[in-house]
């Protein structure tokens, strides 16, 4: 699994070859990345390196974290068999609806991989300029060029959802409800997930990140855990034998209340997410996804930053 990726300057060792985790850099993407150094940490480690044409490129290492009590500071143990350059690292996708969860979870994908693809797919919802726009921001703020905005409208001509179907009502969020509710899409994350994963496989990318989140799941069948381990064996099955493309969910067993406090850690730009099911303008606040919001935030004792109907 991908490590947390802090500065380190390569050249700035200890007696016994520990990297000394003193540097500006390093102070600085662990305060902008909340990360906390403690005994045993691993971290993927960078540094900047270049070549006799002027050609400039991040040298990575993996390694642990480790405390030197003689000298009272924290130092870094490389495993020297993990250096390579970043430009030889693989691409990761990024499925971006523009809502909070894949919102905070880019913020996941950020903290642990540079190069970074946003993928975003409209199926004709009710919101999807909203949408699209709060994935061009969260792609903006994290300064992604590559970039997919595809649609698959086909699923608002099928019909059976009130979030694509402007003859069933998006109803009012009922929190306590066991059954499916009126804005599940069917099988949508099936197609979006087929689309991503051909895009990875073009892009040579290794990895599909999804904001799915199990808490979810009674009311939405395709966030099921179960569901991305069955989609990631039918990858393996339907893709090229050299491809190796994992679906990686890194939220799937938060609360709503603990994605959130995720988000502020690393920094998310949750103010730029949308997450209201039947407005564009002000979040009506009664529809499942803004009452599971609203809710997470309550229980996260912060505030949210979008603005709601009053």
């Amino acid at each position: 699994m991908s490590k947390p990726r802090i500065y380190a300057d390569f050249l700035k060792l200890d007696d016994l070859g520990r990297l000394i985790l003193v540097c500006v850099g390093t102070i600085e993407d662990l305060e902008k990345n909340n990360i906390k150094l403690e005994q045993g940490l691993e971290l993927t480690f960078y540094s900047n390196d270049g070549d006799d044409f002027g050609n400039t490129d991040k040298l990575l290492a993996d390694g642990v974290v480790d405390y030197d009590k003689e000298n009272e500071r924290w130092v870094g143990i490389i495993d020297e068999s993990t250096f390579r350059h970043e430009s030889d690292e693989k691409l990761a996708v990024l499925l971006v609806s523009g809502g909070l969860d894949s919102c905070v979870t880019s913020a996941v994908a950020k903290s642990h991989i540079q190069k970074l693809a946003m993928l975003h797919i409209s199926y004709g919802q009710l919101t999807e300029e909203r949408e699209r726009k709060a994935f061009n921001d969260i792609a903006d703020f994290y300064g992604v060029e590559k970039r997919l905005d595809v649609s698959i409208e086909y699923l608002a001509n099928i019909g059976g959802s009130s979030l694509t179907d402007k003859n069933i009502e998006v109803t009012k969020a009922d929190l306590e409800s066991d059954e499916i509710p009126t804005s599940y899409v069917p099988f949508r994350n099936a197609n979006m997930l087929a689309i991503a994963t051909s895009w990875a496989e073009v892009l040579d990318a290794d990895s599909i990140y999804v904001g799915a989140v199990a808490e979810d799941s009674s009311g939405y069948p395709d966030c099921r855990p179960a569901f991305f381990e069955a989609f990631e064996k039918t990858i393996q099955t339907g893709t090229k034998p050299d491809t190796n493309i994992k679906v990686k969910t890194p939220i799937i067993h938060l609360t709503k209340a603990e994605i959130i406090k995720k988000g502020f850690e690393l920094n998310a730009p949750i103010h730029l997410s949308w997450s209201c099911y039947r407005n564009e303008d002000l979040a009506c606040g009664i529809c499942d996804s803004c009452a599971l919001r609203l809710r997470g935030f309550q229980q996260a004792g912060l505030e949210d930053p979008i603005p709601y109907k009053s």
